[in-house]
């Protein structure tokens, strides 16, 4: 066999993994496991210049992997850091002497830091357009008023109002923020703007203040106070005064809340306004894994009512919810597009407002809005169209385009990892082939010693991605053997894993980078057959009852 490994290529930066330990182990797990591995590598064991060599670079690595985890210091800083905080000289982040928790204490603190440093850049955008449609015509038109005229069989669609807002924030420091934000409105061609600066300061951990300035061209300034403060751990309240000015003088107004969790899933609300239309109100809202109660009731000037809902939360992909009140009934139904993108749709019914259409995309901090008035009516033909038109449309463009998209970017990702790693790879390739030659005699005597008890004898193994479903037989099964290295493992009739990524472990590298893997095993203990098939990431004990191959089958 050519040179396979360099001591500047031989790279494997999970020693928990390298060592077949759990990330919790004492240090006589640490101490077993190293006597194990040097059993295997020492170089004197070897007469063989190439694999002298190689045995040698194999055994400093798990020498460094052991050196390491066995000291507190050393160990608290792999943890942290990685072995990339290893390597800085003099370790400039902090001192070697400290004790793991000190080590802890301090990486806390800078990660507090750098959150207040990445604060001071953040501005976290926020966006809402909203575009009203009246496609009443659709549904409502009188075809003895178009005869006469031109164009008249044609329904008239048109947008009546629209809604633009945004809002950024500016960290002054890391308790004190600035919000501008701004809004733009037109209904039936009538329309004015908005904008508002807030200036938000945390007191403590259990309130906060905000003084909030604004102007428009339909309502004069407005100055604005409100506070926030958890009274209790259940129980938390907010005021919100402030004074709007116009030509007809200066408004008042007052706002006060009063909140309390009631159990884990209910919250109870007390609100009293006072201003040109006061009121007080009273709310009970109850919000489950399955279901969403509110219960509202109001007396006040000039509105005063009693409202219940409930609302149904299936517990499907497609998130789909029926809400029902005392004035309308709504079907709802939301649907992940990409990793960013969240579209939804609702069909309203109820008097007086008809049959509405709603449209929702979120697309990170933005949010896109279509109500669509169908009818005034209760008309069954705008209740189906505005059901079955969405759900056709968004099939077809799940077939159509989502789907392939999705598709075709994971490939490219993919792609694009396996580049990014590929040197790496063959590192870990040729290192883990170094092993595998060098485990073929200590493989060698293990087998005869659990022969000669009927102990336990790894026939095959394979790790890796398997195709096992048939609508991807297509793709290509990309394992490979790990039967010597495995076998390897067996003490005393027996082989446990760790809860960890089984690529780290010696003989072992990554066959398919981005892809999900498994340990596929055929075995023999007590001269009867087992197999079993374990995830990358799951521990593995073997032999077990489970596993064994019935005769039968």
């Amino acid at each position: 066999m050519a040179s396979a490994l360099d001591d500047d290529e031989i790279c494997n930066d999970d020693y928990y993994s390298l060592l077949n330990v759990r990330r919790e182990a004492t240090q006589d797990e640490l101490k077993a496991a190293y006597r194990r591995l040097c059993m295997l590598y020492h170089p004197d064991k070897h007469r063989d210049p190439e694999l002298k060599r190689q045995a040698e670079q194999l055994f400093n690595l798990v020498h460094e992997a052991y050196e390491v985890l066995s000291d507190p210091q050393s160990r608290a800083i792999y943890d942290i850091y990685g072995k990339r905080g290893l390597d800085v000289e003099g370790w400039e982040v902090v001192e070697r002497k400290r004790t793991p928790a000190e080590i802890r204490e301090e990486y806390e603190r800078l990660q507090k830091e750098r959150e207040e440093r990445r604060l001071q850049q953040r501005t976290n955008p926020k966006g809402t357009i909203s575009v009203g449609i009246d496609a009443t015509d659709l549904f409502d038109r009188y075809e003895e008023d178009y005869e006469d005229m031109v164009g008249g069989g044609v329904p008239h669609v048109e947008i009546n109002k629209m809604h633009i807002s945004q809002s950024i924030e500016a960290p002054l420091t890391s308790k004190d923020t600035a919000i501008l934000s701004g809004s733009l409105s037109t209904h039936n061609g009538n329309g004015g703007g908005t904008i508002n600066l807030a200036l938000r300061k945390v007191t403590s951990a259990k309130g906060w203040g905000e003084v909030e300035f604004g102007a428009g061209d339909t309502h004069g300034p407005l100055f604005g106070m409100k506070i926030f403060r958890n009274l209790t751990p259940r129980c938390f309240m907010t005021a919100q005064c402030g004074l709007q000015f116009s030509s007809r003088g200066v408004r008042p107004g007052f706002t006060t809340v009063l909140a309390r969790h009631l159990d884990k899933n209910t919250m109870g609300y007390l609100q009293w306004r006072w201003g040109t239309q006061s009121s007080m109100n009273t709310s009970i809202v109850r919000d489950t894994k399955s279901s969403h109660f509110t219960f509202a009731m109001q007396l006040g000037i000039p509105h005063t009512f009693v409202m219940m809902s409930y609302q149904y939360k299936f517990q499907d992909e497609d998130q789909t919810k029926i809400k029902g009140s005392n004035s309308h009934f709504e079907v709802a139904m939301t649907m992940k597009i990409s990793r960013h993108s969240v579209l939804g749709a609702t069909v309203s019914v109820g008097v007086p407002q008809g049959v509405s259409l709603k449209i929702k995309l979120n697309r990170a901090s933005q949010t896109y809005f279509f109500p669509i008035h169908l009818t005034d009516q209760l008309l069954p033909s705008a209740v189906f169209y505005a059901t079955v038109g969405p759900l056709v449309f968004y099939l077809a463009i799940q077939q159509l385009i989502i789907r392939p998209y999705v598709r075709a970017q994971k490939e490219q990702d993919l792609e694009k990892q396996r580049e990014s790693s590929a040197s790496n790879i063959a590192r870990k390739k040729q290192e883990a082939e170094a092993s595998v030659l060098l485990m073929q005699e200590s493989v060698r005597r293990i087998i005869e010693a659990e022969e000669s008890r009927m102990g336990l004898i790894i026939l095959n193994a394979w790790y890796g991605k398997f195709v096992t479903d048939n609508s991807r037989r297509h793709e290509r099964a990309k394992v490979i053997d790990v039967t010597v290295p495995l076998q390897c493992l067996v003490k005393d009739s027996k082989l446990i894993l760790t809860e960890a990524t089984k690529s780290g472990l010696p003989g072992f590298y990554d066959p398919c980078v981005g892809e999900e893997k498994s340990l596929k095993v055929l075995y023999q203990f007590r001269g009867v057959m087992h197999q079993v098939l374990s995830g990358d990431a799951e521990p593995l004990r073997i032999p077990k009852q489970s596993h064994r191959i019935d005769a039968d089958t």
